[in-house]
Formats: C-alpha cells, structure tokens, sequence
C-alpha cells in the first residue's frame, strides 16, 4: 500500500484547500443547469423527457462509474485518477461550443459524467488517507461535505448570473479557467496515495456495476414516463436488480472486490448510505422544480432565481463544518436524528406554503439547507470511518454514489411525479389546438408557455392556468417529498447509534 507518510499541517489543509475546489466544482455542474434550462430549451428545442435527461445524464453516469472509480483509484492512484478527471472534464466544457443539438448536450453532460466519476471519490478518499487522525479527519471531513453541498446549491445563482450576461454556453465553459488551475495545483500539492496496488481490477465487475446502475435508474425513469406496468420500465427495473444481485455475487467470491459489499453488513452503514440518498432526492428536487418556479412561474431572471435560493445555500455552508462538534458532543444518533427531522419540517413548510410569500419559502429553503448540511457530514463520516485507508475508495464510491444517485432518482422519480401532476391539472380542450401543440403544452411548464405565447386570444389565461398547475404539482411533490424524509427520520432512530467511535483502524 502507497500511502505517504503524514504531511505537515500546512500541506495537509492545502491539499484539503484543492480538494475541496475540486468537490465543489463537480457538485456544482449537477445543478447550474438548471437556471440556463429555460435559454437551452428555447434555443434547442429540447422536449420534456429531453429536458430530464439533460438534468440527469450527468449524475446518472456518475454514479454508474463511481464504484469503478473508487477502486480504480485504490489500485492505480488517486491523484493520477483526479488528474485524469480533470483533465476529460475541462475537454468535455470545451466541447460544448461544437453542440448543436439537446441529444448532443445530453453526450457532453454524459462525457462530464465520467470526468467527474474520476474526480469525486478520489476527493475524499485522499482525504481519508492525508488525515490520519480520527478527530481531524472529522473536521476535514466536514469541510469536504460543506463545499460539496454548496457547490449543489449555489449552482443556480452562478448559471443565474452568467445568463445575465451570457448565453448557455457559459454554464459550461466557466468549468475551463478553473479546471486549469485545478490541474497545476494538484499537479504540483497533492501527494499520491493507493490503497491496493497490486490488486487486479475485475472486468465483469466493471460492467455489472455501471449496467445495474443505469438501468435500474433508466427503469424509474419510464415509470414517469411509461407507467409501472409499461414492457419497458419491467425490463429495465429487472434487468438492472438482476445485474446487482449478480455484482453483489460475485464480488462475495472476488479475492480483490470492486467493492467490498460486506460493509453493508453494517447497519449504521446502511442507514447512512439510504440517508444520504433519499435526503439528496428530496433536496435536488426543490433545486430543480423551485428554480423554474421562479423563473417560469414568478418570472423572475436567472440570477434573481439564484439569489432567492441563497438561504440553502448559507445554512449549508454554516451547518457542514459544526457537526463535526456536535457529533463528538452529542452523538451520531441524535445529529442524523435531528438534520433529518430539518429537512422534513422543510419540505413539509414548503408543500404547505408555497403560494405564501418568499419568507415562508425562505424559512423552508434554511431548514432544507442546515438539515441536509449536518446530514451530509455525519453520514460521509460515518462512511468514511468504516474502513482502514487501503479500501478508502469503495467507501468514499458508495457516499459519492448515494450523493448522485439520490439526485439523479429525485428528479427522475419526484420530478416524474411533479411532471404527471401538472399534465393532469392542465386542460387544453377549451383552446381548440391541434394535437401536437396540445401535447406540448401538457408537457411541461416551459411548453405550455411557449404555446400561449403564440396564441391569438386566451394565451395569457392558459399561462396563468399553467402556472398555478405548476405550483400545485410543486407543492403536492413537496409533501410526498417530507413523507418520505419522515420515515427515513423514523428508520435512523432505530438504525444509527447513539454514541459515534470514530475507527482508526489501527492508525
């Protein structure tokens, strides 16, 4: 095992420095679309499924490539690895000024997939192994999850701002300046590490991993899309559990696994794992539909729409780097037990208030924020403390993937269910439209816009129906949302702990 000797305090908060850069620029890209989605719909003509796939191609690809990645990294080296990503990350920004087409985008946010795969679990399985003091680690840790958090939410305000100024393009190309500096500076500060150089690195556990993923995730999808029962979604949900439980088997015969799935014997591992998934679902899809709220329903610009999300993203940033304190004070329990219950009362108070002024919306985007903050660290330590350095990469892939994945399912499964409450709210019948420019404005809020802009008469009545479907399909997802966080709440009281024991694993 290559793994260098502790460095000096400095170096090592310098290295923590770059890291997190890199964290919160990968983060960052999940959501920074979403304020430049209005400009690329009308520019590119991008349908409603179109519109979800560009959302998703990106964190559906990298969670797919996140458990070769990690092991990747244990067994070649994590900075070779991270500099890699960078480097396919700024090539695949850069070829976004060749795009001409949304299923061309959908390939480049694709590409930016495996780009960040290479980077996210080498981010915090360097830090794993850079810090090798369980308390420090827990600070460090902390940190980490506090840029990757901001990065998911301040995404909309800087996709916000270049659309003040400029086109799609730039929610891309801002990713080249600072991929560049990223490289020299890891190039030149980061100290290499493995975990286990001299395993091998199973084929067909490669494959099973990335296939199970995609098409288990391509499944809940078509449930949106198809429906439950639809051939489509059945094969691709029994296709993609069948090539899990096959992963899962053979990586319990594997000498070297990909991934050592005996952590998840664990349950403390289990809970965190489902807890970050499910509070990133609930979280990425506020970002989301809250972002065309604003812009669509309230009309506001990309930049105010980025503004008004601030609340999340300062409650974040204050949250992540204390719970490192109040883990050791009070208990993993009673920190996961309790972020959780915040994001609950916040999806719960956006449902209900949505249509009551911003200060309600604000209150529910602070506890959202503060909530999923401490959540994120507690569960990414929790994770991280499980397993020695050696195997640091599988356990930061399964945050990572949780982290992703979770966005990924929320938007495709709860940005569905937004989707299908709003066609079934919104009638056209009464503008005599032929059955094409029906369907589109049934499709999505965006499409139903665009329709009544072209209409002769009654275009402005169908906006302001389309309006108000949007934001009741917005509210009504909210509350499912917090039924969902409510026993998520309820299943980590009786899961997680009470007391945390960081493991050193012989450090």
């Amino acid at each position: 095992m290559t793994s260098p000797t502790p460095a000096p305090s400095r170096m090592r908060w310098l290295q923590l420095a770059i890291l997190c850069v890199s964290v919160l620029l990968i983060a960052m890209d999940a959501t920074i679309l979403n304020a430049a989605l209005p400009s690329l719909v009308r520019d590119l003509g991008a349908d409603a499924t179109q519109q979800l796939w560009l959302v998703d191609a990106y964190a559906l690809v990298l969670s797919g490539l996140l458990v070769t990645a990690g092991a990747l990294g244990d067994r070649w080296g994590r900075r070779k690895l991270l500099l890699t990503g960078f480097a396919l990350f700024g090539l695949a920004s850069a070829l976004v000024t060749v795009v001409t087409s949304p299923d061309g985008l959908i390939m480049v946010r694709a590409l930016l997939g495996i780009g960040g795969a290479a980077i996210m679990p080498s981010t915090l399985s360097m830090i794993r192994s850079a810090f090798t003091d369980a308390r420090e680690r827990t600070v460090a840790v902390g940190i980490w999850s506090a840029m990757a958090c901001a990065g998911m939410a301040v995404g909309p305000l800087v996709g916000g701002l270049l659309m003040e100024h400029f086109s799609w393009h730039a929610a891309f190309l801002v990713n080249v300046p600072v991929v560049l500096v990223a490289l020299v500076a890891g190039a030149l500060w980061l100290q290499e590490s493995t975990g286990r150089a001299h395993a091998g690195l199973d084929a067909l556990s490669v494959v099973l991993s990335m296939t199970g993923v995609i098409a288990l995730v391509y499944g809940i999808k078509q449930i949106g899309k198809a429906g439950l029962v639809a051939p489509s979604t059945l094969i691709a949900l029994a296709a993609g559990a069948a090539l899990l439980v096959w992963f899962v088997r053979r990586q319990l015969r594997l000498r070297d696994p990909l991934l050592d799935v005996r952590l998840f014997a664990d349950r403390t591992f289990n809970a965190a794992a489902v807890a970050i998934l499910l509070t990133m679902a609930t979280e990425a899809v506020v970002l989301f539909l809250l972002t065309q709220h604003f812009q669509m329903a309230q009309g506001l610009s990309a930049f105010d729409a980025g503004v008004r999300l601030l609340p999340m993203t300062l409650a974040l940033l204050a949250a992540a780097p204390v719970t490192s304190g109040l883990i050791h004070r009070f208990g993993m329990r009673a920190v996961i037990v309790g972020a959780l219950a915040m994001v609950t009362l916040g999806a719960l108070l956006l449902g209900l208030c949505l249509d009551s002024g911003y200060a309600s919306v604000a209150g529910a985007l602070v506890l959202l924020g503060a909530g999923g903050g401490a959540m994120f660290t507690a569960s990414s330590v929790t994770l991280m403390a499980a397993v020695s350095p050696d195997k640091a990469g599988g356990a930061a892939a399964v945050d990572e993937m949780s982290f992703e994945l979770g966005g990924a399912l929320g938007i495709a499964v709860l940005g569905s269910l937004a989707a299908a409450l709003f066609r079934g709210a919104v009638t056209t019948a009464e503008y005599d439209l032929p059955a094409h420019t029906a369907e589109q404005a049934r499709e999505s809020l965006a499409g139903a816009l665009s329709v009544a802009e072209h209409l002769p008469k009654d275009g402005a009545h169908l906006a302001e129906s389309a309006k108000e479907a949007f934001t009741g399909s917005f509210a009504t997802t909210s509350l499912v949302s917090a039924g969902v966080m409510a026993a998520v709440t309820v299943l980590a009281a009786a899961l997680v702990p009470r007391t945390f024991a960081p493991a050193n694993h012989g450090e």
